[in-house]
């Protein structure tokens, strides 16, 4: 009797645990995120590479991030939101988590946001 009680909470632990991992997994699904790391002579420098699925060609979305003064409706520190800035196609995939792009349009900085919806038609 024991024992199966054990069990039986060892396998909910593990239902549990999985939950989060899958739920990651669906969201790479339908997005690919990252941010603009570096600005070199060849274009600025994405944080996402084969690994996330990125290929030549693609346009990613680029947001930026900007904080308001005081703090948010809930109390809970500084309120935040994304602001569109531009989108960025992909020139070149580098290596597993790196990519070069260029500008599309906007005016996409160091540090801003930048996401493919996978599920998206352009």
């Amino acid at each position: 009797m024991l024992k199966t009680k054990f069990s039986l909470a060892i396998a909910a632990i593990a239902m549990f645990a999985a939950v989060p991992a899958a739920a990651a997994g669906i969201g790479h699904s339908f997005f690919m995120k990252g941010s603009i790391v570096a600005e070199q002579a060849e274009g600025k420098v994405v944080c996402i590479g084969s690994e996330d699925g990125a290929t030549v060609g693609q346009v990613l979305d680029v947001y930026r991030t900007v904080q308001h003064p005081g703090p948010s409706s809930k109390g809970a520190g500084p309120f935040f939101h994304r602001e569109p800035a531009g989108h960025v196609r992909i020139d070149h995939v580098y290596d597993a988590h790196f990519a070069h792009v260029s500008v599309v349009d906007g005016s996409p900085a160091l540090h801003d946001i930048v996401e493919l919806r996978r599920n998206r038609r352009r």
